[in-house]
């Protein structure tokens, strides 16, 4: 079976909620899902997914979140060849760099050599119905990538 891990970081939540409708909509399509929290995983353990997806939220004028920047260090050391990967986020559009950490996270998995499945995501503040329905886009074309 299709193994997806999802690794998410969230402040306010709303990270955590858009990774919860992905996983949902992976679960939809058949698809086992592991979600977990950025500091609870390695970056290693996207060696043993299908499909790797990090949803993470930006922090201030464009930064990582503290939380978060070791697993970005360390994916980009691995080879993640033969895996599909997709990347999803929030932020707001009052800075300047609305959802850079998105576009870090996907320049990282592209060092990895795990092919984009998918196009970002990125949600203003928490998930709308628009955003909802974006996502499982997201889900099923990421499903289809690594067929």
């Amino acid at each position: 079976m299709t193994l997806a891990k999802i690794v998410y970081a969230s402040m306010t939540g709303n990270t955590e909620e858009i990774a919860d409708i992905v996983a949902e909509a992976f679960e939809n399509l058949d698809i086992e899902v592991e979600v977990e929290e950025c500091t609870q995983v390695e970056a290693e353990d996207f060696e043993n997914a299908d499909i790797c997806v990090v949803a993470t939220y930006t922090y201030g004028e464009g930064d990582l979140p503290d939380e978060i920047v070791d697993l970005y260090e360390e994916l980009q050391e691995l080879d993640l060849s033969g895996k599909t990967y997709g990347v999803c986020g929030s932020g707001d559009t009052f800075y300047e760099f609305y959802c850079k950490s998105v576009d870090d996270f996907d320049a990282a998995f592209a060092k990895t050599g795990a092919s984009k499945g998918t196009e970002n995501v990125k949600v203003e503040m928490a998930p709308e119905e628009e955003d909802i329905e974006k996502l499982e886009v997201f889900a099923k074309t990421l499903v289809e990538a690594a067929s």
